[in-house]
Parts: C-alpha cells; structure tokens; sequence
C-alpha cells in the first residue's frame, strides 16, 4: 500500500512499505505554482508513487523532481520522471549533478549551491549542502522556509511501518535502528567525519518544526532539540 498524507501545508508525504525490509520509502510531493517532488523511490515503485502524484497534481506537472544523494531510493526513477513532466528539472548539489546526474539523466540537473533558495511559489527551499551527511560526497538537504519543514533524507530514519507523523521519541527510534544495523552488514550505511556535529549544528539552527525523513514518521515538534539529540547519538554509535 501506497499511502499518502499532508505533513505540512501544500507537502505531502507518499508512502510505502516494504515488508521485507521493515522499512518505509517516503517522497515528499510539494504543491505548488511549480510542484516539486524530493525523493523519487526506486525505479520499481514509480507506477506506484506515480499514481500517488496523481491524486494531488498532474504528474506531467513537476517542476522539480529533488534529492539528496545518489542512492537508488533517492533517485532510482530520475529519468522516469523527467520522462513524464517534460517542464521538470533535476535539482541536486553542484557536486551531485557533476558526477552523477549530468551523465546518467535525460537532462542535466540544476547543481545547487550551498544556502541557495528555490521558489515554487508560496514556498522556498533553502538548499544546505552537507557532504557525507547522510552519506555520499554529493549530499544536501532542503529547508522549506515557511512551514519550517526540513527535508532531512536518512536523517532520524527509523524502521517499521509507521504513523504518517509523531510528536513522541523518535531519536530513541533512530537509536534503535542504527544500533540494530550494527554488526551487519548495514554497520557502516551511514559515515560520521569530523564535519559531522558541525553539519547537524547548522541544520539544527534552522529551528525546524518538521523532519521529513525518508523513512519513518515525520517529526513535528522541536526539531532543533531532536536534531541536536540526533547528533549525540551517531557521535556514539558511529564516531
């Protein structure tokens, strides 16, 4: 099941889990004058999270189709998408769109940079490039200045199927699940540099009142606080 709930005034959270995994895999569609979509799922659940665009806007419509990193959830449909809205453009770090998008897209990505703002209309994005933070060279994050809803990608990721959004622990979620991938092969899915703390800090003044993670709940509360908590935690688990 493909499920869909508004998180945030005009975003939306698409949903679907996967039993073998134990994981949700979440997009995150804004609606707007240019609609932007960040996370595109794997290649495999396009027909689904295609469906589920659908119901909120014309699919052909996207104006950005957005992401963090090159991973195959963050990314793997890319060109499916911009297949389908012909007006649609790839945004990603400058880093992302030259070593990976500007050769393997149908079109070439606008490459942010760091602290650059995209306008969809009612909302702007602040773009923050965080390299390694979640995980590859080319990673960054959006920051939906308005509703103060960070689009944090791994971050605070936590396995189970779960509600659309809480206000309860989720850094004991993200706890958990980081510990139990540890000692498999999944121990080291997530780097810790010494830019780290400094990279959670910067996202963490951002004062967010949403962290929409790619897998999980959303959390609506004090996300400056669940950011910071975060940090503590990989410092101990992954430093």
């Amino acid at each position: 099941m493909t499920r869909i709930d508004e998180i945030a005034d005009g975003i939306f959270r698409i949903s679907t889990y996967i039993s073998d995994f134990n994981l949700q895999f979440n997009q995150f569609l804004v609606k707007d004058d240019e609609p932007l979509l960040f996370e595109t799922g794997m290649k495999q659940l396009f027909p689904q999270v295609r469906e589920a665009v659908s119901k909120v806007v014309d699919p052909a419509s996207l104006r950005y189709i957005a992401f963090s990193h090159f991973e195959p959830d963050e990314c793997g449909s890319l060109n499916e998408w911009l297949t389908t809205a012909p007006r649609g453009e790839a945004i990603c770090s400058v880093v992302g769109a030259m070593v990976f998008v500007n050769d393997a897209a149908v079109r070439p990505a606008r490459g942010l940079n760091h602290d650059e703002i995209v306008h969809t209309g009612k909302h702007s994005f602040r773009f923050k490039s965080t390299p390694h933070l979640p995980h590859g060279w080319d990673a960054g994050f959006l920051f939906e200045e308005r509703t103060r809803t960070l689009l944090c990608s791994d971050l605070l990721g936590h396995v189970g199927d779960m509600p659309a959004m809480t206000d309860s622990d989720i850094v004991g979620r993200f706890r958990e699940t980081t510990a139990g991938f540890q000692g498999g092969p999944m121990a080291n899915y997530m780097p810790y540099s010494r830019n780290t703390e400094a990279q959670i800090k910067e996202l963490a003044a951002l004062k967010p009142r949403a962290c929409a993670t790619m897998h999980g709940s959303t959390f609506v509360g004090d996300g400056e606080k669940a950011l910071l908590d975060m940090a503590t935690v990989m410092k101990e688990l992954l430093g």
